[in-house]
């Protein structure tokens, strides 16, 4: 049964000793699929890709998945230690980045808390450290 829910996300982006921050509080539904947490919510202009839904597929704090679909796509897999190479969609075309996966601490059925730490790369070459923090508030 999908669940409306009110989601704070906060992305974190380390690049060249640059840290940058965003924040977005918006609607999003929680549901249960073959055993995994799954958010899905609406990007919107705030996020940069207004027209796509993103959806985050968590399996317990094993694995997770990041799909960007609409006007902008891209998937990210992340499994804890293991390092993926993934589509990512760009106005200018697709790439293929790696993405390599420190920490999924996935407490969203215990205090609604869901934190990603990843490393992507393209080509090899380092491009920046990622952390995402979300907290799920039941609204509905």
């Amino acid at each position: 049964m999908k669940k409306n829910v009110l989601i704070s996300l906060t992305s974190v982006q380390i690049q060249d000793d640059e840290k940058s921050e965003t924040e977005l509080l918006t609607k999003a539904q929680l549901f249960k699929e073959n055993g995994c947490d799954v958010i899905s919510y609406e990007d919107t202009s705030a996020t940069g890709f207004e027209g796509s839904t993103t959806t985050i597929t968590v399996d317990g704090g094993k694995t997770a998945s990041i799909v960007r679909s609409g006007t902008a796509n891209s998937v990210l897999s992340l499994e804890k230690g293991r390092k993926h190479y993934c589509q990512y969609g760009t106005p200018y075309g697709n790439i293929q980045i790696g993405v390599y996966t420190h920490a999924i601490d996935n407490t969203i059925n215990k205090n609604g808390r869901l934190y990603l730490k990843y490393t992507l790369d393209l080509n090899s070459s380092y491009l920046s450290d990622n952390e995402i923090i979300m907290t799920v508030q039941n609204f509905n």
